[in-house]
């Protein structure tokens, strides 16, 4: 993910959207005795949201499964939009885009997802990234693939990518030596 082309879109990200399953995690599907579906979420992923969030960078989550527990974790790391349910994952972000895009265009936007109901968007927008274990079809057709897997950092990895895009992520890694 290092082409000049590549660093010039992820700079100008304003909102980072993300995919949950096979993106914020492994992909897996855990059922609980009352047939809930659990998730195993990565805390570098989380912690790289967060750092978008601090730099001034929006974040959204659009998935197309429903789960408390998605609904719990985007309200821990602050994220701004969620959207559950969504198959039509494009559709969604054109809804966000109407409803709360206040000036954003799609040229200011990074997309990060796994599967065939992500490509629209992950083409469709200024950024778009998937991961080495997402749909095939898909990683041919992004622009940018990360080099860790989702629900293994790979969120992580776009989030750190953009924030180096930006000249940011340097000074808020040293604020860590402090």
């Amino acid at each position: 993910m290092i082409s000049a082309s590549l660093q010039s879109a992820a700079a100008r990200v304003r909102l980072a959207v993300f995919d949950v399953d096979g993106v914020l995690t492994d992909g897996k599907l855990l059922f609980g005795e009352q047939g809930e579906s659990l998730k195993i979420f990565n805390t570098l992923d989380g912690h790289g949201l967060k750092m978008l969030k601090q730099s001034g960078v929006k974040t959204a989550i659009i998935t197309g499964r429903r789960s408390v527990f998605v609904e719990k974790r985007a309200s821990d790391l602050g994220v701004d939009f969620l959207y559950q349910g969504r198959e039509d994952k494009f559709v969604a972000l054109q809804e966000l885009l109407q409803e709360e895009g206040q000036g954003l265009s799609l040229e200011e936007i990074a997309y990060i997802g796994d599967d065939l109901p992500d490509l629209p968007a992950i083409r469709q927008v200024g950024f778009g990234c998937t991961v080495p274990n997402g749909h095939y079809y898909v990683r041919e057709h992004s622009p940018a693939i990360t080099s860790n897997r989702g629900g293994e950092g790979a969120a992580r990895e776009f989030c750190d990518f953009i924030l180096a895009a930006k000249g940011k992520l340097d000074d808020m890694l040293a604020s860590y030596l402090k």
